[in-house]
């Protein structure tokens, strides 16, 4: 039996999260998502 891995990582919705709030644009939430964990920490040293 084969298993599919994928879908959307904590560090994508964290991601998502934070761009919507500070920029409450889709692209840029998208482009985010797709970079996760280091959007987030980006946004946490440059804040």
């Amino acid at each position: 039996m084969k298993t599919i891995h994928g879908g959307i990582g904590l560090g994508s919705i964290v991601a998502g999260i934070i761009s919507w709030s500070a920029n409450h644009s889709i692209l840029w939430l998208l482009i985010h998502m797709f970079f996760g964990w280091f959007y987030v920490v980006y946004y946490l040293i440059f804040r």
